[in-house]
């Protein structure tokens, strides 16, 4: 039969111990093998740089992600490309002129770009608004649609098709009007 009495540690009294030679005997077999076990595997410290080298190895050894190669374009993502890339054109587009502005003030006045516009063919003006109003009208127009599903409205998949054929309906009216007026 095994003998087991508690033993009450000093710090706490709540805290109890159960003693048993068996399970003595177990743990320090256990602790010998884990001993030997960790004697037999060989270590070796690397510099810093080796590990960045290790890793680079590895991720060339990853397969890439399918994405574009597998999946059917669908108009979600390719709506949301469009809005990233319309935004960060007209982001890019201001901010040109705005130093352009800043750096030659005299060239890059409103008289000066209405008379190099006015002196313009008419098809140059009617691509350059085509080419300013799409991404323009593209660009707001989805905004709308974000500010919709911000407030929760459209958010089923018939919504969000809704929405987008509307968007692109809207875009190629507004450019359009834009256009011609």
């Amino acid at each position: 039969m095994m003998s087991t009495r508690a033993l009450h540690s000093l710090g706490s009294p709540m805290r109890k111990t159960l003693y048993s030679p068996s399970l003595a005997r177990n743990q320090s077999l256990i602790r010998i093998r884990t001993t030997l076990a960790k004697r037999t595997v060989q270590t070796e410290s690397l510099p810093a740089s080796a590990s960045v080298d290790i890793l680079n190895k590895q991720r060339l050894l990853r397969p890439s992600s399918p994405h574009f190669t597998i999946y059917q374009p669908q108009l979600t993502w390719l709506a949301s490309i469009a809005n990233r890339a319309t935004g960060g054109a007209l982001s890019a587009l201001l901010y040109g002129f705005s130093l352009a502005y800043l750096v030659a003030p005299g060239t890059f006045d409103s008289v000066h770009v209405v008379e190099f516009v006015a002196g313009l063919p008419d098809a140059a003006k009617y691509a350059g608004k085509a080419l300013l109003a799409a991404p323009f009208a593209f660009h707001g127009l989805n905004g709308i649609r974000h500010l919709s599903w911000d407030m929760g409205k459209f958010m089923s998949l018939k919504g969000v098709y809704q929405t987008g054929y509307a968007v692109l309906a809207g875009t190629a009216v507004s450019t359009a009007v834009l256009v011609f007026l």
